[in-house]
């Protein structure tokens, strides 16, 4: 990612896309834009921020085949894959269809796994079999089709909502769109995959993934020989919106009559981000941030290049940590714990956040000393960190833990190495982070020197 420096705007963010005229006057000015911008929209407690990095907000759709592709990759058999979802709010739901656009007949298989109560109606081409949780789908060598219907309502068990759609707005995780599935095909075959959203008229939507001058996105994950959507991905909007242009914030949008502290954020990030480059050289280049009010979730939860965070959360809580750099911490790393060691996952998301407000000048060493002594102490409540789910004094037990191995890393290694080197190593590594291979590259960096 390029370098960060806190004297200049914000660098290397995705584009947001806004409906009717205002989209328009959006695409002309952007086109203008040799810097990148920063945007942020918000409607009835919810809002979006989120930035682009290139100065047109679309990009030529790429041709069915390229011949430049490098190595073996442009000789993999590649089968088109299209996701098309039209958003219901009458109906709170999105009736989403699957085309196999090209090569159809590299697909053999596809095995979904659903929660019935919220994919229903079914239909196909080719052959069909729901049953439970389970619909195995074997598409046909031409005109490859499955549809579906999905509830976009999505509620927790304390009442608060992760996933919900009105008449007016819809925010919703984009793993509700298209379910798990397992995919039996041709040997090194591979999915060219784009999602296109048809919405009410009026309605706008924002998206970690780039567009296409199609208007289609392109959904793309190198670590999948299948792409499907993920992340927080969506948020569409009717209300009246208020445009503006300031110095730092080449592009502002947010409804009128909303609380939502957009500028408080920019700026809390602008300070913050740099420092998480420093640590984090990966740090994606794409980044969505939803913030809402009620009626969703008061808590926050990460996805690749996204995170939703609710309004009513502090940028910095009483105690020095940050909610925000947290969940920063986790799209970093896009890691999750192994067996009994989530608490390593946790606790380097709450140690960093901690680490990064420090080093960026955001916290005093005083605060952050008494940050560490308060969770010290609210760590002993903690009989043990190897629980399947880390949590309250389980993870603050974690951070003093992490913080003992980076002085014991720091000191044996004479100072050249910390526990920086051992998150950038996970973080560059696939798969669950388990205590085994955590405790080999602590090891090896106490060794380096």
């Amino acid at each position: 990612m390029p370098g960060f420096t806190r004297p200049q705007p914000f660098a290397s963010w995705p584009l947001m896309i806004r409906g009717a005229a205002e989209a328009r006057q959006i695409a002309d000015r952007s086109r203008r834009l040799l810097i990148c911008s920063l945007l942020m929209a918000g409607l009835s407690g919810c809002s979006l921020l989120q930035g682009f990095s290139v100065p047109d907000p679309a990009v030529p759709d790429p041709p069915a085949a390229s011949s430049t592709a490098d190595g073996a990759a442009a000789q993999r058999p590649t089968f088109g894959l299209l996701y098309t979802a039209w958003i219901k709010p009458e109906q709170k739901i999105a009736t989403v269809k699957i085309r196999l656009s090209r090569n159809p007949e590299l697909v053999y298989r596809m095995r979904f796994f659903i929660d019935p109560d919220r994919y229903s109606g079914f239909l196909s081409s080719g052959d069909l079999l729901v049953e439970g949780k389970e619909v195995l789908w074997t598409p046909p060598a031409e005109d490859a089709w499955l549809q579906f219907d999905v509830d976009l309502l999505s509620r927790r068990r304390n009442g608060r909502y992760d996933g919900y759609i009105s008449d007016a707005w819809a925010l919703f995780r984009a793993d509700d769109l298209v379910p798990p599935v397992r995919t039996v095909m041709e040997d090194g075959a591979h999915a060219k995959a784009k999602l296109e959203l048809k919405l009410p008229d009026g309605w706008s939507v924002s998206t970690r993934y780039p567009r296409y001058t199609s208007g289609r996105y392109n959904i793309d994950d190198p670590d999948r020989r299948v792409d499907r959507p993920t992340g927080a991905e969506i948020t569409t909007l009717v209300w009246p919106i208020s445009s503006r242009r300031v110095p730092i914030l080449p592009i502002t949008s947010q409804p009128v009559g909303q609380g939502v502290k957009r500028m408080d954020m920019l700026a809390f990030l602008r300070w913050t981000i740099p420092t998480m480059q420093e640590i984090f050289p990966q740090f994606p280049e794409r980044l969505l941030i939803v913030s809402a009010g009620k009626p969703m979730w008061r808590g926050a939860l990460s996805a690749p290049n996204s995170l939703y965070l609710h309004v009513d959360r502090p940028m910095i809580s009483g105690n020095g940590t940050s909610t925000l750099i947290h969940e920063l911490v986790h799209v970093a790393m896009s890691a999750r714990g192994g067996p009994k060691a989530d608490w390593i996952v946790e606790g380097l998301a709450e140690f960093y956040s901690l680490e990064v407000l420090h080093r960026s000048g955001s916290l005093s060493s005083e605060r952050y000393q008494a940050a560490h002594r308060e969770l010290a102490k609210w760590g002993t409540e903690a009989e043990t960190l190897e629980v399947e789910r880390s949590h309250g004094p389980i993870t603050a037990k974690a951070v003093a833990r992490l913080r003992q191995i980076d002085q014991e890393i720091r000191l044996r290694s004479n100072g050249q190495r910390s526990l920086d080197d051992v998150v950038r190593a996970l973080a560059q590594e696939k798969g669950p982070i388990t205590r085994e291979r955590f405790e080999v590259l602590v090891q090896q960096m106490q060794l380096q020197s």
